[in-house]
């Protein structure tokens, strides 16, 4: 991955600055859900985040990265989407590929998005923009700790968590994001009978996430019937990165696994 470069003018509201990060390379974080990127926006991605910010952006309080949710935090999600409804997330939406077809598809919930990378963001608003996709909001911070500070407990109904970081390196697998203790978190924030939805193009990682959810007693495997377990793809659309990843002859794995009744 890319190191972290600083951004060549300005972000917009809600965004981190890259220049204040601060901590950002601090030892022992613990696991996050991403890796950090650069930040500099092409034109028209900064016409996106001054024109479109106001409509899809919520600023969250900081601690001490640029990234990070401050412990303690709180909107009223609510107010910021203009409604009661379900409520889904997705944890590293990138460019927005999946979440706005995703998102599309469910007209009747509230999305709430994660993601780090300003350019993703700014992409983001302008797909959503383009194609008349009114329900999602962004959070340009880590979705863990958005999760956990934001979103209360069994008040979620589905979260997406596809391609998440795969650590392909046998020394940084205790990185990957779906491990136990988030496990543990997801648990506490998915309704009963809520929805986690996962993929990835790394069989070892799928394998993973199968173990991880099997073994926290917590989750019921939707799809235990079909070969391996594995889910279709759905509502989920073929992104390109997921084309450069069946290219170098990658299998895709999609899992769905719903909040086993408390």
């Amino acid at each position: 991955m890319p190191e972290h470069v600083a951004p060549s003018g300005p972000i917009g509201p809600g965004l981190p600055d890259a220049n204040a990060a601060g901590a950002a390379d601090r030892p022992g974080r613990g696991v996050v859900s991403f890796v950090r990127r650069g930040s500099r926006m092409n034109a028209s991605q900064q016409r996106a985040m001054d024109d479109l910010a106001p409509r899809y952006l919520i600023d969250v309080p900081r601690a001490d990265m640029s990234t990070s949710v401050a412990p303690g935090a709180w909107i009223d999600l609510a107010e910021r989407f203009g409604r009661e409804a379900p409520l889904a997330v997705e944890i590293g939406s990138g460019t927005g590929d999946s979440l706005v077809a995703m998102a599309g598809a469910r007209p009747e919930m509230n999305v709430l998005a994660f993601e780090v990378y300003a350019p993703a963001v700014a992409s983001t608003m302008g797909r959503l923009d383009r194609a008349g996709v009114r329900n999602v909001r962004l959070i340009a911070a880590d979705g863990a700790e958005g999760l956990r500070e934001l979103v209360g407990t069994a008040r979620l109904t589905e979260l997406w968590t596809l391609f998440p970081d795969p650590w392909p390196k046998k020394r940084h697998r205790k990185r990957r994001l779906i491990a136990p203790a988030f496990a543990g978190l997801v648990a506490d924030r998915l309704a009963d009978g809520g929805l986690w939805r996962l993929a990835t193009d790394w069989t070892d990682y799928a394998e993973q996430m199968a173990e991880v959810l099997g073994a926290s007693g917590l989750f019921i495997n939707q799809y235990a019937d079909r070969p391996g377990g594995w889910a279709p793809r759905g509502t989920r659309p073929l992104t390109r990165f997921e084309r450069r990843g069946l290219s170098t002859g990658r299998a895709i794995r999609d899992l769905v696994w719903t909040r086993a009744p408390r």
